[in-house]
């Protein structure tokens, strides 16, 4: 197990992750042509929608050999709309490589990837890559992790040259150059061990000494050796490293041109001594699931078995593939095991070695191994597999909530029932994407992360799974929010003869801050209300929430205190106290003064400067509100925060305004109130679209 690195590659959108991924299959030997995202070659993106927009849509795993190491790696997406799959893969990852480009930065979906590493705590490397290009200037991304992402940049890397004179780097653990030079029996080239060029060496002995000054701050032996003036080796550099990499204090900073084959031999080296086995890492933790106690689960191939389903894909000829990450114990088909997250026994029919879309038949997965499993008939995105019914369950995956929708309408009703079954199969692999129907209107309505994401999932339904529908236009996904703190109370009386109905609340309905979500308490005194009652109010507050009072949209950022009430012995019933929680929460929030909530986006431009008096102008009339300016050599840089709803087709407004030279890249940053003038238009558009659509039924 040492001998296994399970990574991620992530990154903003066009900063050359999967190039980069590209070469590293390539100079692993696991392939033997060179893949490429701009001609549609690329092994990784093997989607017919990837192909086509040079772009990765879904997380692709693979395997391959580099120093007798074992590495598993997920190549996952840049956009802000597939961010899922960034989020599960790096959930079950040991570590990262983010990918950062030498032109662009520390970009907002580098911030957004960043994030969700610190959230599982996931040790990472950098790659400063496209050092070839016009532009290129690694001091100031270096600059951009250490102020954007907060981190400890550890430069072990200094590279030779940049843009059209960019040769290499300078190795400063090894104090050697490496040189890329072409080949004529490698259309990759070569790489050149060589001595450090004297017009560099000033300048790599000073980057030498800033390394060993970071990690004497974090590494007890090398700061005494270093106190005592003693010469410190390679070996117990790379050591502390490793070790500074692997307990989060630093992140080593490599760099290249993945295009150009140049430092990706460097990056698998960075990956294979600075990157943690699963040995290495810290022990995951499970809960039992009647105690709630934590349990320990090791990295260990003799334990009882330990897994987690983190993504689900139907492929043709195969039917559902679980990706899986096995924590502990090992597996072999036939095997029976549980799905302990559903209490469900199932039998393993294949395990299978993935490639991209190309799949190894395996016999038996370890402890560590990340591999596909074929023959779980019901599971779920972040269920827990064991090797018995009562085995711990490992923490579930979260996910963001969907932020626009449109409708779909199947033109025949054999499209109809087609479609039923062919969102059901996407919702299974995609947690981020939703489908349910109007019950006002009878439309099907589907909802992503974005323009995109639904762009993408609507083509698969035509194409993919050849349903033929009409579809809407895109709608944003409100939100309603509460801006009073009121006292609301419900008592449910009923009597139709026998058993009656009866269930009374008192509760307290608190406003909290933007991000807070939902949060129930109780605060009940002398038993007036018996706690086994307390779920079902919940359930009913929950139930609630999901129609605000203004547009029936969900109601967030709230917390709801149980405080009083009473009960009947024989009328009072889980459903009685769930319905009244429903009443007295409509009654509550309609005296809230409940307000409109609309996404905000944060919007990054980068622009030639004589456009963006007109691109500022266009935002102003967007209800943008500009954050920061920078200029980049002869780009200006703007951050803006603009509502989603202003933002539908802004890439063609982009281009009309900068003939096609600007470009911009969004993610939803938060909910805020849409001003009132603004929310009086939408909620009467709102229900005349909904009074039409009901004619129309």
């Amino acid at each position: 197990m040492h001998k296994i690195r399970n990574i991620g590659i992530i990154a903003h959108i066009d900063a050359g992750k999967t190039t980069t991924s590209e070469r590293i299959l390539y100079f692993t030997g696991r392939n033997y042509k060179l893949g490429e995202t701009h001609d549609g070659t690329a092994t990784m993106d093997w989607m017919v929608q990837e192909q086509e927009r040079g772009i990765t849509i879904t997380s692709a795993a693979t395997k391959c050999k580099w120093n007798n190491h074992d590495i598993n790696i997920i190549d996952t997406p840049g956009h802000v709309d597939f961010t899922a799959e960034v989020e599960r893969s790096l959930r079950v990852l040991d570590g990262c490589v983010i990918v950062l480009c030498a032109v662009g930065g520390v970009q907002p979906q580098s911030e957004t990837v960043w994030r969700q590493a610190n959230k599982y705590g996931v040790p990472r490397i950098a790659f400063i890559n496209k050092m070839d290009r016009v532009g290129a200037d690694f001091q100031r991304v270096v600059k951009q992790i250490r102020d954007r992402l907060k981190a400890l940049p550890l430069v072990i890397s200094l590279p030779i040259g940049s843009e059209d004179n960019y040769q290499g780097h300078i190795d400063l653990v090894s104090m050697t150059a490496k040189i890329w030079e072409p080949c004529e029996k490698d259309p990759a080239g070569k790489m050149i061990t060589a001595e450090i060029p004297n017009n560099l060496k000033k300048s790599a002995e000073e980057a030498r000494a800033d390394l060993i000054d970071i990690l004497a701050s974090c590494n007890d032996e090398i700061l005494e050796k270093y106190m005592d003036g003693e010469e410190i080796s390679d070996k117990l550099i790379q050591t502390a490293i490793r070790e500074g990499t692997i307990k989060n204090m630093v992140i080593p900073i490599l760099c290249g041109s993945a295009f150009k084959n140049k430092g990706v031999q460097s990056l698998l080296d960075g990956i294979v001594n600075y990157l943690p086995s699963p040995k290495d890492i810290q022990a995951s933790v499970g809960f039992n699931k009647d105690t709630l106690e934590e349990v320990e689960i090791i990295a260990d191939p003799k334990a009882p078995f330990s897994a987690m389903a983190f993504k689900i894909a139907a492929m043709p000829h195969v039917g559902k593939l679980i990706y899986t990450r096995i924590y502990a114990g090992t597996l072999n088909v036939g095997d029976q095991i549980y799905n302990v997250t559903r209490g469900k026994k199932e039998r393993i029919g294949r395990i299978l070695q993935m490639h991209a879309n190309q799949r190894v038949e395996l016999e038996t997965a370890h402890a560590g191994d990340i591999v596909a499993l074929v023959g779980i008939k019901e599971i779920g995105t972040g269920d827990t597999l064991g090797h018995e019914k009562d085995a711990p369950i490992l923490e579930k995956i979260s996910f963001p909530e969907t932020v626009i929708s449109v409708a779909i309408e199947p033109k025949t009703k054999a499209d109809r029932t087609k479609l039923s079954t062919v969102l059901h199969t996407l919702m299974d692999e995609d947690p981020t994407f939703k489908a349910s129907m109007d019950e006002e209107t009878g439309e099907t309505i589907i909802a992503g992360m974005g323009e995109l994401h639904l762009e993408i999932i609507v083509d698969r339904i035509l194409r993919e799974f050849n349903v033929q529908a009409s579809v809407g236009a895109p709608q944003v996904a409100y939100r309603e929010g509460l801006r009073k703190h009121v006292i609301t109370e419900y008592k449910l009386a009923k009597q139709t003869g026998g058993r009656g109905q009866y269930g009374h609340v008192i509760m307290e309905i608190q406003p909290m801050p933007v991000g807070t979500g939902f949060l129930f308490d109780t605060n009940v005194k002398g038993g007036t209300v018996p706690s086994t009652y307390f779920p079902a109010i919940e359930q009913g507050v929950r139930d609630a929430l999901q129609e605000g009072p203004l547009a029936k949209k969900p109601v967030t950022d709230v917390k709801v205190t149980l405080t009083d009430g009473s009960y009947h012995e024989v009328d009072s019933s889980l459903l009685a106290f769930r319905n009244a929680a429903i009443e007295a929460m409509k009654m509550g929030m309609a005296k809230a003064s409940p307000v409109l909530l609309e996404p905000i986006t944060k919007v990054e431009i980068e622009t030639p400067e004589q456009y963006i008096g007109d691109i500022i102008s266009n935002l102003n009339s967007r209800r943008g509100r500009i954050i920061n300016m920078e200029m980049h050599h002869d780009l200006r840089n703007v951050e803006t925060h603009v509502p989603l709803a202003e933002m539908f087709n802004y890439s063609t407004h982009l281009r009309s305004l900068s003939q096609g030279r600007a470009s911009f890249s969004m993610e939803i940053m938060n909910y805020a109130d849409v001003p009132e003038s603004i929310a009086e238009k939408v909620l009467k558009s709102m229900r005349e679209a909904l009074a039409a659509k009901a004619a129309k039924k």
